[in-house]
Parts: C-alpha cells; structure tokens; sequence
C-alpha cells in the first residue's frame, strides 16, 4: 500500500486504495469523517474508543478529531456524501433506476 499523503496528525494518513483516498487512521480502514460523525451525534471521544472503536486509542481518536477541526469543510463533505438526506437517497435511487433501465434496454439490443 502506498501512502498518498502523510498529514502533520502523524495517526492521520491518505493511501490510495483505502476509502477512496480520504484521510483515515493509520493501519486501518477507519475514515476520520466516521469518527467525527459519531462526535456530531453526541459521542464524547471516550465513548467513541470505549463502545465503538476499542482498538483505537485515544491518541489516535483525538487526532482524527483534530484533523476534522483543521479539514473541517473537507470531512463535512464526506460526512454528507455518506450520510445522504432521504432527498438525495431519492434521488440517487432514481437515477440507479433510469440507468439501470437503459442497461435493459441494451441488454434486450444485443449490446453490452
């Protein structure tokens, strides 16, 4: 694996290959956006390592939540695009689906 990108949270990483690049903790497959959600839904860091990630340290949580703090429109964006509103889930359905018909359509013309 290599590393894209080493940030100044030295836990913090960006590997090509993991989670599409964005930055995660290092050694895992764990996104920061992640660990910042469940701080938005109320969790303090202790609870995060203790009830969620129990093989994170506390280090590694708290420099995640820095790196939030310093990327913070960054990491809102993936919060966003993987916590989708029932709107955009609406709407990302309805694509799937005309897409998905004109594969059938395809499918039912020979072509691939």
């Amino acid at each position: 694996m290599k590393v894209l990108h080493k940030t100044k949270h030295p836990y913090i990483v960006k590997v090509e290959g993991v989670c599409g690049g964005k930055p995660v903790v290092s050694g895992t497959r764990i996104p920061v956006w992640i660990i910042a959600g469940w701080l938005k839904q109320g969790y303090a860091p202790e609870q995060i390592k203790n009830e969620i990630y129990p093989t994170l340290s506390l280090a590694e949580i708290y420099h995640a939540l820095s790196f939030y703090y310093e990327n913070q429109e960054e990491i809102e964006q993936d919060i966003r695009y993987n916590n989708p509103s029932e709107e955009e889930l609406a709407r990302r359905a309805r694509r799937w689906k005309k897409l998905s018909s004109l594969r059938s359509i395809d499918h039912e013309k020979g072509l691939p």
